[in-house]
């Protein structure tokens, strides 16, 4: 019996580490574009699956294609990377992996 419940318990932890690895948080300090999409100032948890980013805020989400890379080394912290008001890449602290936002398709404007 108690094999089970330690068992159980350690199987809702290991879910949990693996639920919770996939989601990060990401402050943008002020409004800005990604690809072809308009991102509000604030504090987001941002989720990878597959080759979108999806950006949450409360019961908000906003998804955003980006194109998955692996860097040599751990990056140490989440950073955002930025061009003017452009977002051009998050790097997901404690992984090694960088986020490259999709460039917008020319003759799109962005959307909110």
């Amino acid at each position: 019996m108690k094999l089970t419940k330690v068992s159980l318990c350690l199987a809702t932890l290991a879910l949990g580490i693996a639920s919770a690895a996939s989601s990060y948080k990401v402050t943008l300090p002020s409004d800005i574009t990604a690809g072809a999409t308009k991102i509000k100032a604030g504090e987001y948890q941002v989720q990878v699956e597959g080759n979108q980013a999806i950006f949450k805020q409360g019961k908000t989400s906003t998804t955003i294609p980006v194109a998955v890379e692996n860097n040599a080394t751990k990056f140490r912290y989440t950073s955002v990377e930025t061009v003017s008001s452009e977002l051009k890449a998050i790097d997901l602290g404690g992984t090694t992996t960088k986020l490259v936002i999709a460039p917008a398709k020319s003759g799109s404007a962005a959307t909110e």
